[in-house]
C-alpha cells in the first residue's frame, strides 16, 4: 500500500480511470472497447520499444497507461487506426522532442492535435462533459490531491485565475453577460482536465518555479486569445500545444532540476 502511496502516477490513473467511468456511466458516453484496448496497447507498446531503444526505466510504462486514459477521454474519431496513430505519435514524442534532459511536449496533447492536422479523421467534443457543480468538485478536490503530489498546483491555479479574470472582464464587465454563463464555463470537465491533468504534466513543463507560473499565465493568455476572437471552443489544448516548445527557452533562462517521479 506504501508504495502505491508514493508514486502520485498511480493517483493519475486512478483518478483518470474514474473520471472515463464516470463519463460512461453518468453521462452517458459511447466508449468503444476496442477504442481503449488500441489505445492503451499502442501506448504500451510504443514506450517499452522506447525504453529498450534508449535505455529508459521500465516503471515509465505507467507514464504510457496515463496518456491512454488521457487520448481515451478527449480524443474522437470514426477510424480505429486514428486511435492508434494518435497513441504512437503521444509516445514517441517523448523520445523525440527532448531538451535538457526531458520532453518539452505533452504526449496526450501532441498526440491529439497531430492527427487533427494529418488525418482530418480526429476532434475533440468539449460538450461531452456537461457543465455541474458537482462535476466540478470532483474534479477540483481530485485534481487538487494530484497536483500536490507532484508539487504543480501553482501551474492549475495560475493558469485558472488568469484566463478567470480575463473572461471576467471581458464577458461580465465588458460585454454584461450574467455570471451564471461564466459558471457555466467554469464547472466544463474538458477545462478542468486540462487545469488539473494536462497543462500541469510535471515532466514536460518548465523546471523552475517562476517559469513554469509564466508560462501558466501565457497558456491563459493564449487560451483566451483563441476562444475569443477566433471562436475555438477547443482552444486550451491548441494553446498548449503552440507554447510548448517555449519550456526549452525558459528552462534556459532559469535552471532548477528536472522533475523526477518518485517511484520507491
Amino acid at each position: 500500500m506504501n508504495a502505491f502511496l508514493i508514486d502520485p502516477r498511480n493517483y493519475q490513473i486512478t483518478f483518470l480511470s474514474a473520471f472515463l467511468l464516470y463519463g460512461t456511466w453518468a453521462l452517458g458516453w459511447e466508449t468503444d472497447p476496442q477504442k481503449l484496448i488500441i489505445i492503451l496497447s499502442t501506448c504500451l507498446g510504443t514506450q517499452a520499444l522506447g525504453c529498450l531503444i534508449f535505455k529508459k526505466d521500465i516503471s515509465s510504462l505507467k507514464s504510457a497507461v496515463i496518456t491512454s486514459l488521457g487520448l481515451t477521454i478527449l480524443l474522437k474519431a470514426n477510424d480505429l487506426s486514428t486511435y492508434a496513430l494518435a497513441a504512437f505519435l503521444a509516445i514517441a514524442c517523448k523520445f523525440i522532442f527532448r531538451s535538457g534532459g526531458k520532453h518539452f511536449f505533452n504526449p496526450a496533447n501532441f498526440g491529439i492535435i497531430m492527427v487533427i492536422f494529418l488525418t482530418g479523421d480526429a476532434w475533440i467534443s468539449p460538450g461531452q462533459w456537461g457543465a455541474s457543480g458537482i462535476l466540478f468538485f470532483m474534479v477540483g478536490i481530485l485534481g487538487f490531491t494530484v497536483l500536490y503530489k507532484v508539487n504543480r498546483i501553482d501551474i492549475g491555479l495560475f493558469f485558472l485565475i488568469t484566463l478567470f479574470a480575463l473572461d471576467y472582464s471581458r464577458m461580465i464587465i465588458y460585454q454584461g453577460w450574467t455570471h451564471d454563463v461564466i459558471f457555466h464555463k467554469y464547472t466544463n470537465g474538458s477545462l478542468l482536465l486540462f487545469a488539473f491533468f494536462m497543462i500541469t504534466d510535471p515532466v514536460s513543463t518548465p523546471s523552475g518555479i517562476l517559469t513554469r507560473r509564466f508560462f501558466a499565465i501565457t497558456v491563459a493568455v493564449t487560451t483566451f486569445y483563441l476562444q475569443s476572437f477566433m471562436q475555438l471552443h477547443t482552444a486550451p489544448v491548441w494553446a498548449l500545444f503552440f507554447i510548448s516548445p517555449v519550456t526549452v527557452i525558459l528552462d534556459k533562462l532559469m535552471r532548477a532540476p528536472n522533475f523526477k517521479w518518485i517511484t520507491q
